[in-house]
């Protein structure tokens, strides 16, 4: 039972790891680039530019694939308002 478990966490972790590709990974990059410069700059509002254009990216790279995996997922967006 308990290697049967083991397996199956295995087969799990694989299938998440392939959701990742490599236009997702590429996103992720720029977005966190993004997120390095606003951090690093001392004007607030380009800190919060930087920062919703960081966010703009992760979305459309999470929705790349029409929602299929991303449609429950809730926007935590610290640039919008809630």
């Amino acid at each position: 039972m308990r290697l049967q478990l083991t397996v199956l966490a295995g087969l799990a972790a694989l299938s998440l790891a392939a959701c990742e590709s490599k236009a997702d990974k590429a996103a992720e990059a720029k977005a966190d680039s993004l997120e390095a410069q606003a951090a690093a700059t001392p004007n607030e509002a380009k800190e919060k530019q930087l920062n919703a254009a960081a966010d703009t990216i992760e979305q459309q790279a999470g929705n790349a694939d029409g929602g299929a995996t991303t449609a429950n997922t809730p926007d935590t967006s610290p640039s919008k308002p809630h």
